[in-house]
């Protein structure tokens, strides 16, 4: 419903932010909450939970922490507060590590996080999805995501446009447009 908020923090908890936006204050759970600094102008990235009686915004500082906390919560048995408890150790790379490799004691550590719970999540993220790839993803630069959309729009092949991703990179600091060109020039 909300992908993001930008505003100001007005309030730390030590399990959410108050962040205001057109004098509205929004209550929003975070894994780090003190990751914020009270006053300063943030955009937030939100997920609203909704059950019969809760309706919790859960917020995050990027889009890439929400989309993996959006997988964690998939598993069977896992909640938001188990997923919450995951990111606040704030290595998400690390967190998804431990689910390809399969390290059942890497996410034991977690508060909440029996046994049983961290088999869960490897059974159910393990090979569902290749998160490396997909938080890498993420992370790209908005330009080479921008590019690589206009190559596949203009009908070029992933193995094409994967081809010439490194040219892409290594030339970011030009123009959106020239970056095109030189794409389909190296194609």
């Amino acid at each position: 419903m909300y992908n993001y908020i930008k505003g100001r923090i007005t309030q730390i908890n030590a399990k959410y932010v108050t962040l205001e936006n057109n004098q509205i204050g929004y209550l929003i759970k975070t894994p780090n909450p003190f990751n914020f600094e009270l006053n300063s102008e943030v955009t937030i990235y939100t997920y609203l939970y909704v059950r019969e009686d809760i309706f919790d915004l859960y917020g995050f500082a990027s889009a890439k922490e929400r989309d993996f906390f959006l997988q964690l919560i998939s598993v069977k048995g896992l909640g938001p507060k188990g997923a919450l408890a995951i990111l606040a150790s704030g290595n998400i790379q690390l967190i998804i590590d431990a689910i390809q490799s399969g390290n059942n004691r890497y996410l034991e550590r977690f508060p909440g996080i029996g046994a049983k719970a961290s088999q869960q999540i490897i059974l159910d993220l393990h090979g569902k999805v290749n998160l490396q790839e997909k938080m890498a993803e993420a992370t790209e630069d908005t330009k080479i995501t921008n590019v690589k959309e206009a190559l596949k729009n203009l009908g070029y092949k992933p193995a094409e446009i994967k081809k010439v991703t490194p040219f892409i990179k290594a030339n970011i600091d030009q123009p959106l447009g020239i970056l095109i060109k030189l794409a389909l020039k190296n194609i």
